[in-house]
């Protein structure tokens, strides 16, 4: 599938133009963004902290490495491997069951759909001569983000029904025990965002997170030389992260690039400029996690061979 959209994302390029669009790459700006996408991924891991809290809270500095492991997880493995990867860490580190962890991950990430779903929304109200594709779109993936807030919602409430169904299954005593149990620490972790002061909490992270990588990606486009308006840059990111809210090929590769071509040029973008800007834009993500990422993977193996 990765090899399909990079072919469709290449086709009809101009590479004289996507080659002098990223050498006038200005790296003061490009260092910026590097900071402002740090910022955000700290924040994301302090957001995951509000959810975790539901059990034990942990330091702020454990969740980030556990965070940024995760991240680096999903740019090299496939499936988003990386959430599995991120709460074993923090499980290991804190003592929190494994099951739980992961019910915390899950969550943080349908209600991320959720959000954007409702900033993608937003976005396409504001921008003038809106494509009537794209109303549609959010139109689609509006039932698909209530759809995963109605099963947070749900599945916490029909705790016995599945706790039966489970006790019914034709298998082993002891394997239906373990599953049981871990459905409670799972809905334990689900029920994490019921409570409204963290409720609260989550939605506020939510909001200054999107708001940073929203700054973060007009500050790359101007960068390149390029424009990008807050409302466009909302969009792009919509589309970016719910194209990548499903398993898919390591780090997003032909995603993100067939995104960029399809979403930029009726903003102005050439598909050459909008292919330059997308691969700049992640690789310099890349180097972000990958730096972070490995960093934090040392930290928390150490503490682990020092526990």
């Amino acid at each position: 599938m990765a090899a399909v959209l990079l072919y469709f994302a290449f086709r009809g390029v101009n590479w004289r133009e996507f080659l002098a669009t990223v050498r006038q790459a200005r790296p003061e700006y490009l260092a910026l963004a590097a900071c402002m996408g740090s910022a955000s991924y700290f924040m994301r891991g302090l957001r995951w902290r509000v959810l975790l809290s539901a059990e034990k809270l942990i330091p702020r500095v454990t969740v980030f490495w556990a965070t940024m492991t995760g991240y680096l997880g999903n740019s090299f493995l496939p499936a988003r491997a990386g959430e599995v990867v991120r709460s074993v860490l923090v499980g290991r580190s804190a003592g929190l069951s494994k099951s739980f962890a992961l019910a915390t991950a899950l969550t943080e990430r349908m209600l991320d759909v959720v959000a954007l779903v409702l900033i993608g929304a937003a976005a396409i109200l504001a921008l003038p001569g809106r494509p009537e594709w794209l109303l549609s779109a959010v139109r689609a993936l509006a039932a698909v983000g209530l759809v995963g807030l109605l099963a947070v919602l749900v599945a916490t409430r029909l705790e016995k029904l599945l706790k039966r169904i489970l006790l019914w299954l034709p298998l082993p005593a002891p394997w239906r025990t373990r599953l049981v149990g871990m459905l409670e620490q799972f809905l334990v972790g689900m029920r994490a965002i019921q409570q409204p002061g963290r409720a609260l909490s989550f939605i506020v992270f939510s909001a200054v997170i999107w708001i940073t990588d929203a700054l973060a990606t007009m500050v790359v486009a101007r960068a390149l030389g390029l424009t990008l308006t807050l409302p466009q840059s909302f969009l792009l990111l919509v589309a970016l992260g719910l194209a990548s809210a499903a398993p898919s090929t390591p780090g997003y590769v032909g995603i993100y690039q067939f995104v960029a071509v399809t979403l930029l040029p009726p903003f102005g973008f050439s598909r050459s400029e909008a292919l330059a800007y997308i691969i700049v834009a992640q690789a310099l993500t890349y180097l972000i996690v990958t730096a972070w990422g490995l960093l934090g993977l040392w930290r928390m193996g150490a503490g682990a061979m020092r526990a």
